[in-house]
């Protein structure tokens, strides 16, 4: 038997989060003018950048350790300019500890950086939720950890919340020792202007969060860490059904007096990620959020997964109840939407959607459905038997009024090529053929979270 034949026998131990297209790429790429099957809008002039975990050291506890990768193509008047992929250079990656075991304290400065890539206020920040931001240049070369001038003193999540009227942008840290929970906000400038701990009754897991026009929304929810198994180098999180769970609406206004927020207890269940939240105005009596509910995460297990179908929960401020209620039934990751919508009333979502809802594997063929929230109805753009899409993100054209007035991108993997490409798709018109498809030079692994980032 040949080392070739061997192969897929290796692969077969390694854990599913080093297999296939999750498996990590070891070069780094450049590439410059690349073929564009169909037509690039020519005004997309910008960059698309996702993150994601590569890891380079041998096989993690979990899909989540791996180091930060950025898979980033830029595009200009029509062309496609290039392709690179970059390791985010951390400490982490060059070897330092995230912990001194000793002291139980953590030097925020060690992170992966593998989650989130967002712009803010002329600064690129990769982001994962257990350290501070690395700082990127727009060419993907590694600033360093960034404190907002000294003034973060806690992890930052991966998931901030721009407002889309004040250009505020939104944010926490969780930790293992009280306050559990940091918020923070930081103009549209980028000053830090406001940090208060919120109170929860231990160290939950808090991934993401949502913002309304009035409401900070907070999840307290029961995914909590686990000092054994993080000793023990496992999966550090694990569900705890006697936690409880809730969910909190603090006044964005009251919260600058130090006010703390308003806690609604909810089913048991788990929230990754928000597709958004608004409410109906400063006289209003009602808040509404939209989510990917998992009924629970890591129930013995850190492979333990429950399907994610998109819920939405109705708050009513006046009596202090709550409604929860299912919109979907096809499961669904990657929640996004028109981010000019972020904390106001949105009609309109997309996600990536499995080919066939019958098939839960990791590696089965995805698309991109898009939902629209007004009338109930969704439309599932199909890439094919051998294709599986990433997060899609919507990009509005010019002058665009509409909430899907524009383009829809990410990137693509067939397991028949074993090759990627980015793709544009419009985003009214979810049915038809993409508007274009750029073929890339590396495989870009299965990954988190991206954003465009117009010049």
């Amino acid at each position: 038997m040949t080392a070739l034949d061997e192969t897929p026998a290796r692969e077969s131990r390694l854990p599913w989060h080093m297999r296939g297209n999750y498996a990590p790429v070891m070069d780094e790429v450049d590439a410059v003018d690349l073929a564009v099957v169909g037509a690039l809008p020519a005004e997309l002039n910008g960059r698309y950048f996702r993150n994601g975990a590569n890891p380079m050291n041998g096989p993690t506890m979990h899909w989540f350790a791996g180091d930060g990768m950025i898979h980033g193509i830029r595009l200009r008047d029509g062309k496609a300019e290039w392709y690179r992929n970059r390791m985010v250079r951390t400490k982490a990656l060059a070897g330092a500890d995230r912990m001194d075991m000793s002291t139980g304290t953590m030097d925020l400065t060690v992170g992966l950086a593998n989650t989130h890539i967002v712009s803010h206020a002329k600064r690129i920040l990769a982001l994962e939720e257990g350290s501070l931001p690395n700082e990127l240049s727009g060419e993907l070369d590694t600033l360093g950890p960034y404190d907002f001038g000294g003034r973060l003193a806690t992890p930052m999540t991966a998931h901030p919340h721009t407002c889309a009227e004040t250009g505020e942008m939104h944010f926490f840290g969780y930790g293992f020792m009280a306050p559990y929970v940091t918020y923070h906000v930081a103009d549209a400038a980028g000053q830090l202007i406001h940090t208060q701990g919120i109170d929860v009754p231990g160290p939950t897991m808090i991934h993401d969060f949502a913002i309304s026009r009035n409401y900070a929304i907070f999840l307290d929810l029961p995914v909590v860490f686990n000092i054994e198994d993080a000793m023990k180098g496992g999966m550090p999180f694990g569900w705890d059904a006697g936690y409880g769970a809730r969910i909190g609406l603090l006044n964005r206004d009251a919260a600058r007096r130090g006010e703390q927020p308003r806690w609604f207890e909810i089913d048991l269940c788990y929230i990754f990620h928000i597709m958004n939240a608004w409410d109906d105005g400063p006289d209003g009596n009602t808040v509404w959020l939209d989510a990917g509910r998992h009924a629970s995460m890591w129930q013995g297990s850190a492979d333990s997964i429950d399907p994610c179908y998109l819920w939405r929960w109705r708050f009513d401020l006046a009596t202090g109840t709550v409604h929860e209620e299912q919109l979907d039934d096809r499961e669904h990751g990657f929640p996004r939407i028109d981010d000019r919508r972020c904390g106001l009333t949105n009609t309109i979502g997309w996600a990536v959607t499995g080919r066939d809802p019958s098939n839960r594997d990791m590696d089965a063929a995805s698309g991109i459905i898009k939902y629209d929230l007004a009338n109930g109805s969704s439309t599932f753009h199909d890439f094919g038997a051998t294709v599986s899409s990433g997060e899609p993100v919507f990009v509005p054209a010019a002058g665009a009024a509409a909430e899907d007035e524009g383009y829809v991108m990410t990137y693509l993997y067939d397991r028949a090529t074993a090759g990627s490409s980015f793709v544009v798709l419009n985003a009214q018109d979810m049915s038809a053929a993409p508007i274009a498809l750029v073929p890339l030079p590396q495989r870009v692994p299965n990954g988190f979270h991206g954003s465009w980032i117009a010049d």
